[in-house]
């Protein structure tokens, strides 16, 4: 059986017991014993800041414990001195109110923590953060002033129904907070697992991907029943909910529906990972830099990023040039005149390749003659490459430039189409 919140009258004696302590001994007992819990609990945060100082934090646990580890030693010598006290003082009204602040300041820390684990990115961390201290600090307030109390009687009288179940202002509100709480405890959770996962670099990427968001969504779930049972709602009238859902999936989802399916493939079977060079047709390709459950981003060469659904990715042939390899097979193509040495010029070009950095010494770069055309002779110098992802096209100007260079000063002469016009019986 839960005990029941104390009376206007009991929260109100608090405060003035405070007051009417001041005047009496007892009371400086009082600020010693309150200074002497607060000193020791500093030291002892102290030691464990330094202690998990360098402490690798992936996960932001050590974090935790740091900020939290001074208002929850000061919470616990604090109940401890009470009931010691008890003993010797005839109250302990300062020490009474001091619990409630210091648990206040942990529940102050511990939002900011969770928000900042939650959402690292997001713009209105800072706004949030104050609204939910002012949100906590106020209800202390009310809370010591007797005023609480009164605020929930007034709030319960505001009822009405819907169907069976039964509702007032104060159940609504203190709905909203639990399932916001329960719901920012989840998301921590899941910024906990996904850290541990995206950690694991043994593991690979795309299932830690599918795990972490799979995680997250089992902690959603979780939150949303429990903060329901919290409240006192019915999980049961939860069934009609899922059954409409149902059939909007079936009906006018079925694009969502397929993308969010198509996501989990693509994860799961790992035919697309993130850094793979990917080509849908002439216009869209480029390397993967983010796989979501709904669409995949493509960023080509020129900055351009193509949001493509999961479903084109499953349903379509996708050319994916680093499946398997990373290595990537790249080539030129020029001419040479009739007259030129061909034993001279094809390892002259081999030589060309191997000189870049990028190009890999094995399989070593290879020149050969494609056909014998009508203004010369058409050569192609491929070689390969290991980091497709940092383009091919300044690679090729620049063997294109050495070509060109090294054959001027060879006297290798690259032809180009000439014709020569007749005219016949010239007056």
């Amino acid at each position: 059986m839960s005990t029941p919140p104390p009376s206007l009258e009991t929260q109100t004696r608090l405060l003035w017991g405070v007051w009417d302590d001041f005047s009496q001994p007892h009371f400086y007992w009082q600020i010693l014993i309150l200074l002497a819990c607060l000193g020791l609990a500093w030291l002892l945060a102290n030691a464990l800041r330094r202690r998990f100082q360098d402490t690798q934090d992936r996960m932001g646990l050590a974090l935790a414990l740091r900020e939290q580890a001074f208002p929850l030693l000061s919470v616990l010598f604090l109940a401890i001195a009470k009931v010691a006290a008890l003993e010797v003082i005839p109250s302990t009204h300062l020490l009474n109110a001091g619990i409630p602040l210091l648990l206040s300041l942990t529940v102050v820390r511990a939002g900011h923590h969770m928000l900042q684990r939650s959402f690292p990115r997001s713009r209105w961390l800072g706004s949030m953060g104050r609204l939910f201290s002012l949100l906590v600090w106020g209800w202390l307030a009310l809370y010591l002033s007797g005023v609480a109390d009164e605020i929930i009687r007034t709030l319960e009288l505001v009822s009405f129904s819907i169907g069976r179940q039964k509702f007032n202002l104060w159940l609504i509100l203190n709905g909203i907070v639990v399932v916001l709480l329960t719901l920012l405890a989840a998301f921590w959770g899941a910024s906990l697992v996904e850290a541990r996962l995206m950690g694991d670099q043994e593991m690979d990427s795309s299932l830690r991907i599918v795990l972490a968001r799979v995680s997250k969504a089992l902690f959603l779930l979780v939150a949303v029943l429990v903060s329901f049972s919290l409240v006192g709602l019915d999980i049961t009238a939860l069934s009609v909910f899922t059954g409409a859902l149902g059939v909007g999936l079936g009906l006018g989802l079925q694009k969502i529906a397929s993308n969010y399916v198509s996501g989990f493939i693509i994860l799961l079977d790992r035919s697309i990972r993130l850094g793979n060079i990917i080509q849908l047709d002439a216009q869209v390709g480029g390397a993967v830099t983010e796989i979501t459950t709904r669409y995949t981003v493509l960023k080509n060469l020129v900055g351009l990023e193509f949001i493509v659904p999961n479903e084109a990715l499953v349903g379509t042939i996708v050319q994916n040039q680093t499946y398997s390899n990373p290595r990537l097979r790249l080539f030129t193509r020029v001419s040479v005149a009739y007259g030129a040495n061909l034993e001279k010029v094809l390892p002259l070009l081999e030589a060309i390749a191997r000189e870049k950095p990028r190009v890999l010494p094995d399989p070593a770069p290879r020149a050969v003659i494609l056909a014998f055309a009508d203004s010369g002779i058409d050569l192609e110098l491929g070689f390969w490459i290991r980091d497709p992802e940092n383009g091919s096209s300044f690679l090729r100007s620049d063997i294109n430039l050495e070509i060109w260079r090294r054959f001027r000063q060879e006297g290798i002469e690259i032809p180009f189409p000439q014709r020569e016009v007749r005219i016949l019986d010239a007056p």
